[in-house]
């Protein structure tokens, strides 16, 4: 789907096609041309309209690809990507946004899950004055709004860890590992996505391309700073994951500890009773203990509960139990 909003003589409309004078420097227009999905003919317009090169063009229509910035002669073609975090799954999931920005243009193309570009086109026909600050000023509201998607998220993505830190902390079994896992993982696409997206909007921001000015340079530098706490907190939620990681396998290991001591104590225990009892069972002439025949059983029954008791009593006073 094809959506155009053209500024030109102070007013904003919605047009059905661009008028390829709108694109030329010295028309005075400003044109926003988004792309949902294109077909094969929609995505002619970026060949035959704008002249983009074939290399550009080609990651456009593509999937998905790291975000990046690629200067071209009088455009700039930037990758950038937007998140969301399915509840049902209980994963993270991007989509990137490909922007050519030119001096009086800027043309978007997206997959239909993008949530920002429909938000902004939403502020603009409220109100059209803002399509009038220029096509990198544009460029900026949709990254703005496209980087404020990504808190709510990240909140989300806390909470999780929050939730997986107590269950680890209250002796959960392999379930936690396997949710730590699967942050770690989620973890890890974060940071490979808002990395190297922090570096392309820092170029934005230190104004290293003519079409991006010392005003909109400071909009991007507030951007810029929105991405530098993204990326130390998914640096901070891998350190936790890590720990909590390190914590759970120590506290495996202390279980195994107390089981293996129990079972040391109870084997050890019995050793002397399975000796005495083997020794008076076998038909052998050993020392009678007075009282005849049938008391027999009640001195080795009672010899073993002593043997018992003191070896408890003795591991109690080495603090072995």
């Amino acid at each position: 789907m094809v959506t155009i909003f053209a500024h030109f003589n102070g007013e904003t409309r919605e047009v059905p096609e661009v008028d390829p004078a709108w694109v030329e420097p010295s028309s005075g227009a400003v044109v926003w041309v988004d792309l949902a999905s294109p077909t094969a003919e929609e995505a002619a317009i970026l060949d035959k309209v704008f002249g983009f090169h074939e290399l550009a063009i080609e990651d456009a229509v593509s999937e998905s690809h790291h975000p990046k910035i690629e200067s071209y002669d009088g455009y700039l073609y930037l990758i950038l990507h937007g998140i969301d975090f399915r509840a049902a799954e209980e994963e993270f999931s991007t989509h990137d946004t490909d922007f050519f920005l030119g001096p009086t243009y800027l043309v978007t193309v997206h997959d239909p899950t993008a949530r920002t570009v429909p938000q902004v086109q939403g502020v603009i026909r409220r109100n059209g004055r803002i399509l009038g600050d220029g096509s990198a000023a544009l460029m900026h509201r949709i990254i703005d709004t496209m980087i404020d998607h990504y808190h709510p998220e990240v909140e989300k993505l806390e909470d999780r860890i929050d939730d997986i830190e107590k269950e680890v902390f209250n002796g959960a079994g392999s379930d936690a590992v396997r949710s730590l896992l699967d942050l770690k993982q989620d973890i890890g696409a974060l940071r490979r996505i808002v990395v190297p997206q922090r570096d392309v909007v820092g170029r934005l921001a230190r104004r290293e391309f003519p079409l991006i000015d010392a005003e909109v340079a400071y909009h991007y530098r507030d951007v810029y700073d929105h991405l530098v706490r993204l990326a130390d907190e998914a640096l901070i939620f891998q350190d936790r994951i890590n720990g909590l990681l390190e914590a759970h396998v120590s506290n495996v290991s202390n279980r195994l500890n107390e089981v293996m001591k129990v079972l040391t104590v109870i084997a050890t225990i019995f050793m002397p009773l399975t000796v005495l009892v083997g020794a008076y069972g076998m038909n052998v002439g050993l020392p009678r203990f007075p009282g005849g025949e049938g008391a027999q059983f009640w001195w080795v029954f009672g010899i073993m509960l002593a043997l018992s008791g003191g070896m408890l009593l003795w591991f109690r006073k080495r603090r072995w139990i």
